[in-house]
């Protein structure tokens, strides 16, 4: 896998540690928001390959902040994924619904995470192959 810029948001500073620890031993390059509010504009700033998005959180909760970002046009490019406790097939659905690539439950394993990651980023660049052949 390539290396990536990952913005992970998430209140719960142990959850992003978490993440950054497997992330950074892959040799991605990890920037964070601790709320919804903070993560779009992080996302707008630093311009991540890809976002980590918890649902729960103070401020914008991750509908919000996904749907938000996924209808900028600056960010709507960048993939991403939520990690969360939330594992309701309802709300898997509207996740998805406002724009997030997939759905990981937090508890997750770190081959777990990285399969995500690694679809995700497939998909993405699937998206783009056959416009650029055609150029």
């Amino acid at each position: 896998m390539q290396e990536l810029k990952i913005l992970v948001i998430d209140d719960r500073a142990a959850d992003i540690e978490h993440a950054a620890s497997i992330l950074r031993q892959q040799g991605h390059t990890i920037v964070s928001a601790t709320d919804g509010s903070e993560g779009v504009k992080m996302a707008e700033s630093a311009m991540p390959d890809l976002i980590l998005m918890d649902l729960v959180m103070p401020q914008l909760n991750g509908f919000q902040a996904t749907r938000e970002l996924c209808r900028n046009e600056a960010t709507k490019h960048i993939p991403i994924i939520i990690i969360s406790c939330k594992d309701e097939e309802s709300d898997k659905v509207w996740a998805l619904k406002q724009g997030a690539r997939a759905y990981l439950p937090k508890g997750f394993d770190d081959q777990s995470l990285l399969n995500s990651i690694t679809m995700v980023m497939d998909e993405d660049r699937s998206r783009y192959l056959p416009r650029q052949a055609a150029e």
